[in-house]
């Protein structure tokens, strides 16, 4: 971003002569926040006992470690943003935009009061929305902050009439009253209030058929969409962790998430196969991950859902921020090869069950029949995707690419089980953080057909259908209004 044109272009960057202090401070202060968290966290697991202002505010385990997460992500955007936006007319408006939405996300983790939560659930939609359209000058960019804050203030509105019904039901007015009283809820408030968190929290994370605002925001300055991916869409998987008590009450409603997980991460890397561009695809991606979050919560295990939305916040960040090193001209090479021998699917299929073995062990889940048993084979499918991707490529030697994989692919799985018994010990103290459930005929055939179609995709069979090439590319298009359709529209932004 030069902020140099030759001629005027629609929302062009214009110099000025002083920068403002403001970016610098607000940098010092995100900063400042992680390393007050961190320090929370360390006390928080130190120190038994509730830290609560009682029927406002209360600071448990999820508060503290989604505080480190959150206001690590914000010191990484306001000091990449630092030279982002340098020069821009926006600067100091982007910056105090990133910094409120920090504030407001770190007081809705640490919300008790339902009327809190809910203005800060609202707070932090209306911010990123504001982010989105950053550059107000720009026509598409305008128009995808309008797509983005009509859905936003749409699960704003099925929030509300969540934390309504539960009042009504259970007369308590703080996220901690209702979940002490669930076991007692039942009936038509109940199934209201449930059906409004779950499909709050898809609109939130950008699940399918509600990603339509995800993709047309990719007008958005690239830390905000950093800061979106590693952290605003996992809005939807903080609040069913919050209201677990309340979905967890019955048992088909938990199929349910676990079915609408399973279909928008199958959807997820369906879109992503015709993105023709670096964005696209990491927003595709996002759609996939939020499903398979999702699917951890349906199975139960909180726990997991938090690991993964931490776990995928670093994964995307990085890949947002670096997403202009993908951009390059280059000839084609030869380091992928599309078929894998018979030696190396051995090494793969068994990496991946290894994986998920070790997994299991590690961690007690998918030892006992019930759905732990599916979390353990969602590990073991991840592995063995990851361990396929790698052996097809051709840069080293058959050798030491078979020899590699496990070797490289095992501690990881590993690691990743250490992580997810650390999370689960800091939310130690919440209801629910694992309510594993009885497997069910239908679980086993939402397995299947999970697993049947992961199948066909990777084997190309989808691409075998016209219709569903187009299907595809109608499903991944974002709004017509936040569309760029002349290439000097790209210029200066």
């Amino acid at each position: 971003m030069s902020g140099h044109t030759s001629k005027p272009t629609v929302g062009a960057l214009r110099e000025t002569d002083e920068s403002s202090s403001v970016p610098v401070v607000l940098t010092w202060l995100a900063w400042s926040l992680f390393a007050a968290s961190v320090a929370a966290l360390v006390v928080r697991v130190r120190l038994d006992g509730a830290w609560e202002i009682p029927g406002a505010v209360a600071v448990d385990g999820l508060t503290a470690l989604l505080w480190v997460v959150v206001t690590f992500f914000s010191g990484i955007v306001h000091s990449y943003s630092r030279r982002y936006m340098a020069g821009s007319a926006h600067e100091t408006d982007f910056f105090v935009g990133v910094f409120s939405f920090t504030l407001a996300v770190m007081a809705l983790v640490a919300a008790d009061h339902v009327a809190l939560f809910w203005l800060c659930w609202v707070a932090m939609g209306l911010l990123m929305a504001r982010l989105i359209g950053t550059v107000d000058g720009w026509r598409q960019a305008r128009a995808a902050a309008g797509v983005a804050r009509r859905y936003f203030l749409a699960s704003s509105a099925l929030l509300g009439v969540a934390v309504t019904a539960l009042w009504w039901a259970t007369g308590a007015t703080t996220v901690s009253g209702i979940a002490a009283s669930a076991d007692g809820l039942g009936g038509p408030a109940w199934f209201v209030a449930a059906t409004a968190l779950v499909l709050a929290a898809m609109i939130q994370s950008a699940l399918v058929p509600f990603h339509g605002w995800l993709l047309s925001s990719m007008t958005a300055p690239t830390p905000a969409s950093a800061l979106m991916h590693a952290g605003f869409v996992n809005a939807g998987g903080v609040l069913l962790a919050r209201f677990a008590p309340v979905v967890t009450v019955d048992a088909t409603l938990m199929l349910g998430i676990v079915a609408v997980g399973a279909a928008s991460a199958l959807l997820g890397k369906l879109l992503k196969t015709v993105q023709p561009d670096v964005k696209g695809e990491l927003g595709c991606s996002t759609v996939g991950q939020m499903g398979f979050m999702i699917m951890q919560a349906g199975l139960g295990f909180f726990g997991a859902a938090t690991t993964h939305l931490i776990v995928h916040g670093f994964y995307k960040a990085y890949h947002f921020l670096s997403a202009g090193e993908a951009v390059e001209h280059a000839v084609p090479t030869e380091e992928e090869s599309g078929k894998t021998s018979a030696v190396g699917a051995l090494v793969v299929l068994a990496t991946g069950l290894v994986g998920g073995a070790t997994f299991a062990v590690l961690t007690g889940k998918g030892t006992s029949v019930d759905s732990g048993l599916l979390l353990a084979a969602l590990v073991a499918l991840t592995t063995l995707h990851a361990a396929r991707s790698a052996v097809r490529q051709t840069a080293l030697s058959p050798a030491a690419r078979y020899g590699a994989i496990p070797l490289v692919f095992l501690p990881a799985i590993a690691g990743y089980a250490l992580v997810y018994e650390a999370v689960s010990s800091v939310l130690a103290g919440l209801p629910m953080v694992s309510a594993s459930t009885e497997l069910t005929a239908l679980h086993a055939l939402v397995a299947v057909a999970f697993l049947a179609a992961y199948v066909a995709i990777e084997t190309g069979v989808h691409e075998r259908s016209e219709r569903l090439y187009v299907a595809l590319l109608n499903a991944g298009q974002p709004a017509p209004e936040t569309m760029l359709t002349a290439t000097e529209e790209y210029n200066e932004h």
